[in-house]
């Protein structure tokens, strides 16, 4: 996203750099304790998120925003404190149109994941006690909605990514089909061959898609053809786990799918 500061920055879309606003974010939080800021406040807190003096549209981001990676189950759920950290950042920027836009993932390779970049922790102490079978995506999307009258929120699969990163940006940045931004394809490299992104990148060249929807099927066609081998999530499971298991939480979570694009106000980002 970062690519394309100077691009969007004079149609008052700013993507400021994380060293400008995630401490600070995070120490605002702290001392508001749950409170509005008044409006002066306000200004002064995005005076030193960004220096332009025409925002439109401030686009934020943070793996860690609901929760530090040891502490995503820390209340026995799925991020629950998110739905009030969500409405306490909404809080920070009161009156202007918020927006959420949230990355959901298969839980038999969100926890594998997750678990893995912590240190000096065991599965068990991880979950605190939290049952996989239990962690529905849908009621947490569903908390956060519920917490955050008349915002938006956006989400898309993990596992989708490779296919719709270009709208996932798109939605991000609110920006039109017809703008061409940095970083649309970067995904893609760690999904295809060498050999593949380039012919990929030269079909684009010679021709560019009249939608985004013609554009995912030219990704789909390339992708059939010379997709790097994909991962199994019965591959690499946590101890105690079995591949019956993964199989179970995979489908739970593609139940669920259903669920999230049936709440309110949530857009569900699918290729």
């Amino acid at each position: 996203m970062l690519k394309n500061r100077e691009r969007l920055n004079p149609q008052g879309i700013i993507i400021p750099g994380p060293s400008r606003y995630r401490r600070l974010i995070r120490q605002t939080l702290g001392a508001l304790n749950g409170a509005t800021p008044s409006a002066d406040e306000q200004q002064a807190l995005l005076t030193q998120i960004t220096d332009e003096h025409v925002v439109k549209r401030l686009v934020l981001s943070a793996a860690d925003f609901m929760a530090f990676v040891p502490w995503v189950f820390r209340h026995q759920t799925l991020y629950g404190k998110a739905p009030e950290v969500t409405a306490a950042l909404g809080k920070l920027f009161d009156g202007a149109s918020i927006e959420f836009h949230l990355s959901i993932r298969n839980p038999a390779t969100f926890i594998p994941a997750v678990f893995g970049n912590t240190t000096g922790l065991t599965l068990n102490k991880f979950l605190y006690g939290t049952d996989p079978y239990s962690i529905k995506w849908s009621e947490l999307i569903n908390k956060i909605s519920i917490a955050n009258p008349g915002a938006r929120v956006v989400v898309w699969r993990n596992e989708d990514c490779p296919l719709i990163w270009s709208r996932v940006m798109r939605n991000l940045t609110g920006t039109a089909e017809a703008i061409s931004l940095q970083g649309e394809e970067d995904i893609l490299s760690g999904q295809m061959t060498e050999e593949g992104l380039k012919l990929y990148l030269n079909y684009l060249v010679a021709n560019p898609p009249r939608t985004g929807r013609h554009k995912q099927r030219i990704i789909n066609t390339f992708l059939d053809k010379f997709a790097l081998p994909k991962d199994d999530p019965a591959d690499e499971i946590p101890d105690g786990w079995t591949p019956a298991m993964v199989a179970e939480l995979t489908d739970l979570y593609e139940q669920d799918l259903d669920r999230i694009s049936r709440i309110p106000a949530v857009k569900l980002i699918t290729p």
